[in-house]
């Protein structure tokens, strides 16, 4: 499976990686690619505990045009 994921930095330095197509999927890093590698770890086991409660893997995202 393939999923879009966010990359951000706090105020630390440390990557945060955010996968919003799983709700409360988040991991972080010292570097970019440490971070990346943690949330494939961090996705794997949230659609774990999803399947097992029976919830739905994901939920919907979409992307939106505004002005800025």
């Amino acid at each position: 499976m393939i999923f879009n994921v966010t990359i951000d930095r706090d105020e630390d330095g440390v990557f945060v990686v955010e996968c919003p197509s799983i709700p409360g999927c988040v991991s972080q890093g010292k570097s970019k690619e440490e971070a990346l590698e943690n949330i494939k770890d961090a996705i794997t086991l949230c659609l774990q505990v999803r399947s097992e409660k029976g919830m739905p893997l994901t939920i919907e995202t979409r992307q939106v045009e505004v002005a800025a």
